[in-house]
């Protein structure tokens, strides 16, 4: 969208885009979110971003863990550095469905389809994938729910 915050307005029918990434500016700011946001780093720097990062990993290789002992469900990650998001799927229940199901229990999930990620899920042969994130608020007890939730789908 073309506006006051993207373009300059250089003739009646016609506009110019500012250079750069400043062409995807808008005029409108949203105020709140930026005070929301600049409180979400004074947290994150009060905490500690290393901390974060150690509770992170921990929780999201506590899940990985868990998950590759149900019958049935692939953890999909990959690499040496993994991090707090978490991609799975269940040989006998679709991704959507598994999401959905997870959902009736209260646990928040994503599915990310092929459109997503193209390169690299065509070339493993994966189209639709489910995806946690764990951030360092989360408990352990709220990973064995997910873990639950897993388990009872494929045994539906």
């Amino acid at each position: 969208m073309v506006e006051i915050g993207s373009g300059e307005w250089t003739s009646t029918g016609g506009y110019t885009l500012k250079p750069g990434a400043r062409r995807f500016e808008t005029w409108e700011v949203g105020f709140a979110l930026q005070l929301g946001l600049e409180r979400a780093i004074e947290y994150a720097l009060e905490l500690g971003l290393e901390p974060i990062w150690a509770r992170v990993s921990t929780l999201a290789d506590s899940l990985r863990e868990q998950l590759t002992a149900i019958p049935g469900a692939t953890v999909h990650d990959l690499g040496a550095q993994r991090c707090g998001i978490v991609t799975f799927g269940h040989d006998h229940v679709a991704a959507d469905d598994l999401r959905r199901r997870l959902a009736e229990r209260g646990i928040n999930v994503y599915v990310s389809g092929v459109e997503d990620t193209r390169l690299d899920l065509e070339r493993r042969g994966l189209y639709r994938i489910v995806r946690a994130s764990v951030h360092y608020f989360n408990t352990e007890p709220e990973l064995d729910a997910l873990c639950a939730g897993v388990a009872a789908a494929g045994r539906d």
